[in-house]
């Protein structure tokens, strides 16, 4: 039997899928389904080509197409509106874990200006989870900084860190710029460690109103422990995102096998 392929000629990318292929005919098109989406016309705000006709010219069943696209659909890279079409979601902040840049910086880079809508400095006695982290006592008194970012007046992530002790953090620090530079320059300590958790929890009614969602709405947690070199704690940050806002890509290469 002879390979089969089929491409789209509506746009400059040459996309086609391979039905001789070893690789699943789901996992070609999501492939190609994220190059489509990068496209600048689709970054613009045009509709994606309708489904059944992409499924038509790439010459497989509208069920192995769906599969693709429910897959962007979930990670919030595309929103279906019904008797509409599907388009690009332009409100999703995207970030990658294959380094660790600064916020504001990587935002800036990607033309999404964050800024802070509010701002708290305060000393607050130690939660048990929080003293777990910074490797102290539960009810010492650590400096806490909380801050609600987002873009215009929307808010998007709500940053609220602690302090280990020792870095010695004044009282009225007002916590003007970015965090670690403001950490090395004034305070001769370097975060070069991250040790992280990611998990997904329904907020409190308190968070919920900072976010401005609704309480029963899922949000992405991302738990932040920065160190020095001897490992040594830093600081510990809840980092709480509203999850149809923010969206992480996480990139792997697989190892070679071991014989």
């Amino acid at each position: 039997m002879t390979g089969k392929n089929s491409h789209i000629t509506e746009t400059d990318l040459h996309l086609e899928v391979n039905h001789d292929s070893p690789v699943p005919l789901h996992a070609q098109v999501e492939e190609l389904l994220r190059k489509l989406i990068q496209q600048e016309e689709y970054q613009n705000g045009k509709l994606l080509p309708a489904e059944k006709d992409l499924a038509k010219q790439l010459n497989i069943s509208r069920n192995t197409f769906r599969a693709a696209m429910n897959k962007l659909v979930y990670e919030g890279l595309v929103v279906r509106r019904k008797g509409i079409g599907t388009k690009v979601n332009q409100d999703v902040v995207r970030t990658q874990l294959t380094a660790w840049p600064s916020f504001t910086r990587e935002m800036n880079d990607k033309g999404r200006p964050f800024h802070d809508i509010s701002k708290n400095v305060s000393r607050e006695k130690a939660s048990l989870e929080v003293a777990g982290y910074l490797g102290i006592d539960e009810n010492t008194e650590v400096q806490k900084l909380e801050r609600l970012r987002g873009e215009s007046d929307e808010p998007v992530v709500l940053f609220i860190s602690y302090f280990h002790p020792r870095v010695g953090i004044t009282p009225n620090e007002s916590f003007d710029g970015p965090l670690y530079e403001i950490l090395e320059e004034k305070y001769h300590v370097e975060p070069t460690l991250a040790k992280e958790e990611i998990v997904a929890e329904l907020p409190d009614e308190n968070l919920a109103s900072k976010l401005e969602m609704e309480p029963d709405t899922p949000i992405l947690i991302r738990k932040h422990l920065a160190c020095d070199d001897n490992e040594n704690p830093i600081e510990f940050c809840y980092a709480c995102y509203r999850a149809d806002r923010f969206v992480y890509q996480i990139n792997f290469r697989r190892d070679e096998k071991v014989m």
